[in-house]
């Protein structure tokens, strides 16, 4: 998986963090599959379409917070997730 200072693209753009659809036991195989970016700022109420389910494992970027929910609409238990 990227470090949470890593999560930079190659423009230099501040990513917040990123989602993964496939994980593994071993940590070098983790962090695999698709890749939802999340920028700064972002609200999200619904995951997009085809991911709702599909998040395995998770990086987030420094100075950044993700929290997420159980259900959709934000509804339910939610948790926050930090560098």
């Amino acid at each position: 998986c990227p470090t949470a200072a890593d999560l930079r693209p190659a423009n230099g753009t501040r990513v917040c963090a990123q989602l993964y659809t496939d994980n593994s036991p071993y940590y070098d195989q983790c962090c695999a599959g698709d890749v939802l970016v999340v920028p700064p700022g972002s609200d999200m109420p619904y995951m997009p379409r085809g991911w709702s389910a599909r998040t395995s494992s998770l990086v987030v970027g420094t100075r950044c917070e993700l929290t997420v929910w159980s259900r959709k609409a934000k509804k339910g238990k939610s948790r926050r997730f930090s560098a």
